[in-house]
């Protein structure tokens, strides 16, 4: 675009000085839309004789040569420019969607945000500042498009999310987890159901608005079900009945390391080992809680077993989740 004004103000520029210049080597017969018609049909080549009478001024004719290359090879220059803009426009649009659906086929352990209106644009901004890999889907271009002027960069794709075409291209065979949050129950429900029969093993959170609905989503294969009603009335009632509780919360979500209540789960190579050998004391965590095999221990101590497939409830931010992630990947690796 930036080709295009520079251009023009070229273009402008050169019929100014042509003008004048004409005008001054013709006087005093010359008039300025004489020079001004003069200019133009020079510089679109159009071929007309002279309109002002240059057979007398070889300087004169030294002159329109010198504004016929400025001319011309800027007029070249614009539509060039201007071709290669309109080709940019469509092809830019085709390779970026190539491009994008490569790089997410190319992905494993992500999460596909199904619907990005209100409730799914606050999910995808968790999952942006806790440094979670995602997907988003959306049918509808008009809440698509303003969105992502502010996050160009993340993965997404225009369509309907119960397609199974659209799932697969999002990663659902690999994904580690579906946000099925569009504004409609029925749609969600079947996005549910669509997911499950591609990758049963995928865990599925699922936004109902109506909570009579919960048991049509368990059967569609929903993990887990929120109503953003029925927590939101909770959530008022703490505000209540639990202030400073509610104030915590609420700083460690509005807090500059992103700092929440994560878990890291052992992998499944993971030899068993203290909580003291596993999760040292840190400034980057603090352990609240393990679960194993439907047990938890609360604030366990360091003599506590941790076992492949223990679950870690943490207080951290997503650096130390991540850095306590690779750790136990790392470090705790049967030998063969």
């Amino acid at each position: 675009m930036s080709g295009l004004v520079y251009g023009t103000a070229i273009v402008v520029l050169i019929h100014l000085v042509g003008t004048v210049g004409y005008w001054y080597l013709g006087r005093p017969n010359a008039t300025w839309i004489d020079s001004f018609y003069m200019t133009f049909i020079t510089v679109a080549t159009i071929g007309y004789g002279e309109v002002i009478d240059l057979s007398h001024h070889p300087m004169g004719r030294l002159f329109t040569v010198f504004i016929a290359v400025l001319g011309i090879g800027t007029m070249t220059y614009l539509f060039s420019t201007f071709v290669a803009l309109l080709l940019e426009s469509g092809l830019n649009a085709a390779l970026r969607k190539k491009r994008m659906e490569k790089e997410i086929s190319r992905l494993a352990g992500h999460y596909i945000v199904c619907g990005i209106g209100r409730v799914g644009n606050n999910v995808a901004h968790e999952l942006l500042k806790t440094k979670r890999t995602m997907v988003v889907i959306e049918t509808e271009r008009t809440i698509l498009d303003p969105w992502l002027e502010e996050h160009h960069d993340v993965l997404h794709l225009h369509a309907d999310a119960t397609d199974d075409d659209a799932l697969r291209k999002a990663g659902v065979l690999t994904a580690a987890g579906v946000f099925a949050v569009t504004g409609d129950d029925s749609h969600n429900l079947m996005i549910a159901l669509s997911v499950k029969l591609l990758n049963p093993k995928v865990r599925v959170v699922v936004r109902l608005h109506d909570i009579r609905n919960t048991n049509k989503a368990r059967k569609a294969g929903a993990d887990e079900i929120v109503s953003p009603d029925f927590t939101g009335g909770l959530r008022i009632a703490s505000a209540m009945l639990r202030p400073h509780a509610v104030n915590l919360m609420d700083r460690m979500l509005h807090s500059d390391g992103a700092l929440r209540v994560e878990e890291v789960v052992a992998p499944k190579n993971f030899v068993t080992a203290s909580v003291g050998a596993t999760v040292p004391k840190s400034r980057d965590y603090v352990l609240m809680a393990a679960h194993h095999q439907g047990e938890w221990v609360f604030n366990p101590p360091d003599e506590h077993l941790l076992h492949a497939g223990t679950a870690l409830v943490l207080m951290t931010s997503p650096d130390g989740r991540i850095r306590l992630e690779q750790a136990l990947a790392r470090e705790f690796k049967k030998t063969p």
